[in-house]
């Protein structure tokens, strides 16, 4: 009886620190995760991480743009999670110093070493002045635009062609990536892989930057201790990320060696002579930059894959959206058309070449175009989140309190989605928001606008990736006619790329121009 009554009132003391538990972790919204014992919000994230994005988003929207995610104990996944322009503006700008990529995003993104995307303090200032100073410089630009053009002309418009004759269904994703994969390996390296033709060869570099890139994604909602036992054992996504770490190490050593076999024989690209970043870096001028040895194969290493993993897959990504948008609103597309003919030319033909030709300067004065991609870019950003740590205890201007090397994350994806920043139709895809009434381009702040990131670490090849983005998209509005393959599921996977996650298949037409 003693025995009984005992186990009864365990039971109902059980009970008691149950309900007292919930009672005291009411959730602010029903749409929140709920704060379990130990195991805390992430049995709800991992039931939502096929939508991830989106469940993000509708719990900012409902917790005014900020809200704390508890991960289990002594995990070390604790967040606050933030999409307030005001708290962006803080700590990407106005109290910068106290917000590093820290050493938690370091591990997190270890494969790409000590390259820009990681670094921090003097190191994180020497890569930014030295990349500045080479992609800011009139010859890279030159050979940036020679080099998408060229890929326009003998890559992209050919396989479409060839697509359009044999009425084939074509992955549009595949293709942009692999357009964005041959001219970032142009530019970072000087050696173009061949990734876009007609034959649409594997590329074991391309699939292992895919790996990599969902690897990362996961390590973000699993302990430390867990993913790296996987990765020691070599189980599911760090399996993937050992050999995508391999072939990268094989790929840029391979790329490395060639290059300093020819500077040293003094050889060079007639059609590019050492504008490629990885001559560039060779070449330093190490007494400017005391931090960074050019002598130092990992150091080239980390600096041309951190590149090649940049230049590939935001643009490409920012392309598979917009097209996505632009097949979905046809109207959008006819006055991208109209401002095409309006502004740019009348279409020249020449021979059996009815492609057409542009003078890319004159880009800038498509500003219905210019409005479509920062829409598209808006509404699904390439980086669709990204975190910080501050060094020191610090007060957001939203009055929340975060300690130091504590964890903060910004949603880009929920961010272009929030009403109390962009308006009730923030959800709706309007190219005219971003267009005055006196029909020039509309700049919004970086911290409202962050797919290019803000403040000091502002990305360095932005105007690179809209003119690349523009290019593009004249040459296909103005040439083909595309149609989205019906009953396709077209969403974002899960990856710190915004990816889709089964690609989008499409029809090409050729357009017959007059």
């Amino acid at each position: 009886m003693a025995l009984i009554s005992l186990f009864e009132i365990s039971i109902a003391f059980f009970c008691f620190l149950a309900f007292r538990y919930f009672l005291t972790n009411k959730k602010p919204h029903p749409r929140c995760p709920t704060n379990w014992p130990f195991l805390g919000m992430i049995p709800g994230l991992l039931a939502e991480i096929h939508r991830v994005y989106d469940s993000v988003t509708e719990i900012l929207e409902v917790t005014n743009l900020t809200y704390l995610c508890i991960g289990p104990c002594f995990s070390g996944l604790d967040m606050l999670v933030t999409v307030d322009p005001a708290n962006i503006h803080h700590i990407m700008s106005s109290n910068f110093s106290n917000y590093p990529k820290g050493p938690e995003f370091k591990k997190l993104f270890d494969v790409l070493g000590d390259g820009i995307f990681n670094a921090d303090s003097e190191l994180w200032k020497d890569l930014r002045k030295s990349a500045q100073s080479m992609m800011m410089s009139p010859e890279f630009q030159r050979f940036s635009l020679a080099t998408s053009l060229s890929k326009l002309e003998k890559g992209l418009v050919p396989l479409l062609d060839h697509v359009a004759k044999e009425k084939l269904v074509v992955d549009l994703e595949d293709i942009f990536q692999r357009f964005t994969f041959d001219t970032t390996c142009v530019l970072a390296t000087g050696y173009d892989p061949g990734c876009l033709s007609v034959e649409m060869p594997e590329i074991e570099f391309a699939r292992a930057l895919d790996d990599a890139e969902e690897a990362i994604f996961f390590r973000h909602v699993k302990p430390e201790i867990l993913w790296k036992m996987q990765s020691f054992i070599g189980l599911g996504d760090e399996k993937k990320m050992n050999k995508a770490r391999m072939t990268f190490d094989r790929v840029c050593s391979k790329y490395i060696a060639s290059k300093r076999s020819e500077v040293s024989r003094g050889i060079s690209n007639v059609d590019s002579p050492s504008q490629d970043l990885l001559t560039s870096y060779m070449n330093l001028d190490t007494t400017k930059f005391k931090l960074l040895d050019p002598s130092d194969d990992r150091f080239l290493r980390d600096t041309i894959l951190t590149f090649m993993l940049a230049g590939r897959d935001t643009t490409g990504s920012g392309l598979t959206w917009l097209f996505w948008l632009l097949c979905k609103t046809p109207e959008a597309i006819a006055k991208i058309r109209q401002e095409i003919n309006t502004n740019l030319f009348p279409i020249t033909k020449t021979g059996d070449d009815d492609s057409g030709s542009f003078n890319p300067q004159e880009l800038k004065k498509l500003v219905y175009l210019h409005g479509a991609i920062c829409e598209a870019l808006r509404l699904y950003p390439p980086v669709p989140f990204q975190h910080k740590s501050p060094t020191k205890a610090d007060v957001l201007p939203s009055g929340h309190k975060v300690e130091a090397h504590s964890k903060i994350l910004f949603c880009l994806y929920s961010l272009g989605r929030m009403k109390s920043v962009w308006g009730e139709d923030a959800s709706e895809f309007k190219p005219e928001r971003w267009i005055s009434e006196s029909g020039k381009s509309v700049h919004e702040p970086s911290y409202k606008f962050l797919s290019f990131n803000a403040g000091p670490r502002t990305c360095l090849g932005k105007e690179v990736a809209l003119t690349q983005m523009k290019s593009v998209a004249v040459k296909i509005i103005q040439n083909y006619e595309m149609k989205i393959v019906e009953g396709q599921i077209i969403e974002p996977a899960p990856s710190v790329i915004l990816h889709t996650k089964h690609g989008l298949k499409v029809t090409v037409t050729k357009r017959c121009l007059v």
